[in-house]
């Protein structure tokens, strides 16, 4: 799946064609994603001017004047700038066409993402419970030990918890957790204040780096461009038990 990293930089390859273009028309092929393609995103966006691309959480927003097209790459979605007429393959279930002739396609052979409208001045429901970006002012150690009080869970799924930390899924966490010396099945709640202020350094450093190498591709992701990510040749623990370590040169179980 998709995590941030590889969002961020599907944002980054995909903001410089769209901001200040003209919405021509956004066409459906297959409104059956993981919840119906929002009616209200035919409506809204074509004429209109995108004023924004952002992203929170695994979630991009592309903005016009009344609102935002909420989307998520799912489990194997990505989104390629290409020219409008390039030939629609299987699985290209939507494109955001603008004005220069080139139109946004969003690709998803399992069909687990989405294509949602938030409103001008309102927070789509799935947006409301999410915590801090890992890489803003308000996400650090010290927010982990505090949202960590008093929970057995182990600490790997405690830090993949949306609530307490957006967008650290499973290849991300085990990555910052070897890097701060912490055994991912540690229940969170007994893990020092100091190590927590590790493993919260750990985050931003793998994200950030992850970010700058494209993010990982391990079976279907690539950016706006169609390229790979290259920090799957970096990995330190995600899937490789029983390989020796980089670190030590022992076994990784």
């Amino acid at each position: 799946m998709p995590e941030l990293p590889e969002v961020e930089t599907t944002l980054r390859g995909i903001a410089p064609y769209l901001l200040g273009s003209r919405v021509e028309a956004f066409v459906i092929r297959q409104p059956k994603l993981r919840w119906a393609v929002a009616p209200e995103l035919a409506r809204e966006l074509p004429e209109r001017p995108i004023t924004s691309v952002t992203r929170r959480a695994k979630y991009l927003l592309i903005g016009v004047e009344s609102g935002a097209a909420l989307v998520h790459l799912g489990m194997s979605g990505s989104l390629r700038m290409l020219d409008v007429a390039t030939p629609v393959r299987l699985h290209d279930h939507v494109d955001l066409v603008i004005a220069n002739g080139r139109a946004l396609r969003f690709h998803d052979p399992r069909r687990f993402g989405c294509w949602l409208w938030q409103a001008r001045g309102t927070l789509h429901p799935l947006l409301r419970q999410l915590g801090p970006e890992p890489l803003g002012p308000d996400f650090d150690g010290d927010h982990l030990w505090r949202a960590s009080r008093g929970r057995a869970a182990p600490v790997k799924a405690f830090l993949m918890d949306q609530q307490v930390v957006v967008g650290v899924g499973n290849i991300y966490a085990a990555e910052a957790l070897f890097r701060a010396g912490i055994h991912p099945a540690r229940a969170a709640g007994r893990i020092s204040r100091q190590r927590y202020r590790a493993l919260g350094n750990a985050v931003r450093s793998v994200l950030a780096h992850a970010i700058e190498r494209g993010g990982t591709t391990l079976r279907d992701y690539s950016n706006a461009v169609g390229e790979p990510g290259w920090f799957e040749l970096e990995l330190q623990a995600y899937g490789r038990a029983g390989e020796p370590c980089r670190r030590c040169g022992h076994t990784l179980r």
